[in-house]
């Protein structure tokens, strides 16, 4: 559990760093938007280094909770509820994160 938080927050965070620059490119916001940007992706980086298998693994599974995190946020931030399909795709996404990070590894 604490893993899947971890990733949630690391999601959230690189979600966020992307977001304010597309607020202030696409929706006119203001330019003081790239420093809390460029503060939420260095920790974003830094969130990655807390995970204790190796960084490909990491990444790899990471993968599946940014996607289901992403159409939480569609859902959330843009107001678009995510489809049946969406959330199938979600759904399938976590179940590979699940085997990636979670899987007996030999020694």
């Amino acid at each position: 559990m604490i893993t899947f938080a971890l990733f949630f927050v690391t999601a959230l965070a690189e979600i966020l760093g992307c977001y304010l620059p597309w607020l202030w490119l696409r929706k006119g916001g203001s330019i003081w938007l790239l420093v809390p940007a460029a503060i939420s992706l260095a920790v974003f980086a830094w969130l990655l280094t807390l995970h204790p298998s190796a960084s490909g693994r990491i990444y790899a599974a990471y993968g599946g909770v940014y996607v289901c995190v992403a159409l939480l946020w569609l859902w959330l931030v843009d107001g678009i509820r995510p489809s049946t399909w969406d959330v199938v795709g979600g759904a399938v996404t976590l179940a590979g994160m699940a085997v990636i990070a979670f899987a007996p590894r030999g020694s």
